[in-house]
Parts: C-alpha cells; structure tokens; sequence
C-alpha cells in the first residue's frame, strides 16, 4: 500500500465540445429563419379589423406614397395620370389579368389618389382586388 499523498491536478474543462454545439444551433438557427417580405417604401397601411389573408407569390403590387406618387412592383411610375399608371400595370403583369392585385396605400394618402389606382386596374383588366391593411388593435372592438 502506498500511502503517500497524491498529488491532485486541477479539473480541467474542455470547451471544445461546447463551442460545437453553439455553432451547430448557431448554423440551424441561420439556415431556419424566415424573412418577411418588406416595401422598400415605408408606407403606414390603414387598419382593419379582420384576419389577414396571406398574399399569393405572383401578384401586381400597387403601391400609393403618402403625397399621392404610384409604385408598381416597386418601381416607381413616371406620373400621376391613369393611362400611365395602366400601362405600367399591365407591363408589370405582362398581359395576365388574372393575377390578383394588391393595392398598398399609404392610410396618409389621399382618397382620390386610391381611387384613381382602382380605377388603373380596372382598365387594365383586373377584376380581383385587394387592398393591403394592418390588423387593428382590439381594444375597443
């Protein structure tokens, strides 16, 4: 029997394994996330009291600025006339009226302004419609 005392060595901990881990959840969480769809335009959209409806992937997109200026598809239309506005709609859609069309007003934005890009769409042939909202806050409801 050997009795002399034994030197004990420090515990060491090995950080190796864990740095793995965190990168492994690091990559997972990267690779998982889901980025909403953004305007490049920062328009405040009315509110509306109903769910709502998600927006099909190939869709027209109309949107109405504040101070009455037309995007399509993000692209900003030369000015304000209905026939531009038509014509861009339709180049946009490259001839499929039987894409829906979203409507993105700015709730600033004049009523004529809204109406006039109603219109666009309509003799541009568009019958399905939307206008984009933001869900209202319940309080009160």
């Amino acid at each position: 029997m050997n009795m002399r005392p034994r030197r004990h060595e420090d515990p060491e901990i090995n950080l190796t394994p864990l740095i793995d881990v965190v990168f492994l959840l690091l990559i997972f969480f990267m690779v998982s996330t889901t980025f909403n769809r953004e305007s490049e335009l920062k328009i405040q959209l009315p509110e509306a009291g109903r769910e709502a409806v998600e927006q099909p992937a190939e869709s027209v997109e109309v949107t109405v600025s504040a101070d009455g200026r037309y995007y399509v598809n993000g692209r900003a239309v030369v000015d304000r006339r209905v026939g531009t506005l038509r014509r861009a709609i339709e180049k946009a859609a490259g001839g499929r009226t039987d894409l829906p069309l979203v409507v993105r007003a700015d709730a600033r934005a004049e009523h004529q302004a809204v109406v006039r890009a109603m219109d666009a769409a309509a003799r541009a042939g568009f019958a399905r419609l939307s206008i984009a909202t933001v869900r209202a806050a319940e309080a009160g409801d």
